[in-house]
């Protein structure tokens, strides 16, 4: 364990801003089996709140206007997409769409060696759902993505 860093917090976390963060805590707990493991409210609003997917934490909080935390659904995009590996990513894509996310991108074998899909939450954040499948080689990823550009199949 590293002395530098929270313990479990050694790599990048993302912190998620939200409308609605009681919400999407539920949500992502439904969607994506996170288990929340702190909540700090602010008045009517959560100041900060914890979650873990497969034992990898990520933090979200409600809107702050006056601090320029805004939320993808206030600023009409998001800018970063979310992913994460499962043991069944169709399963897990299922549920997310029956818990209230929207499909982006189908379900599907990847060039790159994941089946993969990707949903919108209902709080406008992007989550790549994925089950890894084959390790390739840089020179082979290359090459499969070369031939999807020119129009092939991988």
């Amino acid at each position: 364990m590293a002395d530098w860093a929270a313990p479990g917090f050694e790599g990048v976390t993302p912190y998620l801003i939200v409308k609605d963060a009681a919400a999407a805590l539920d949500f992502y707990a439904r969607a994506f089996g996170a288990e929340e493991t702190m909540r700090l409210t602010m008045g009517d609003k959560i100041g900060h709140a914890e979650m873990r997917i497969n034992g990898h934490p990520f933090m979200l909080a409600d809107e702050f206007p006056e601090m320029d935390k805004i939320s993808p659904a206030s600023r009409g995009h998001t800018t970063v997409s979310m992913m994460f590996y499962v043991k069944d990513c169709d399963a897990v894509f299922a549920q997310a769409i029956a818990a209230g996310a929207t499909e982006i991108q189908p379900m599907q074998d990847q060039f790159y060696g994941d089946r993969s899909g990707q949903v919108r939450d209902p709080f406008g954040h992007e989550w790549s759902i994925s089950t890894f499948r084959e390790e390739l080689s840089n020179e082979e990823l290359q090459r499969r993505m070369d031939e999807m550009i020119a129009g092939g199949e991988s």
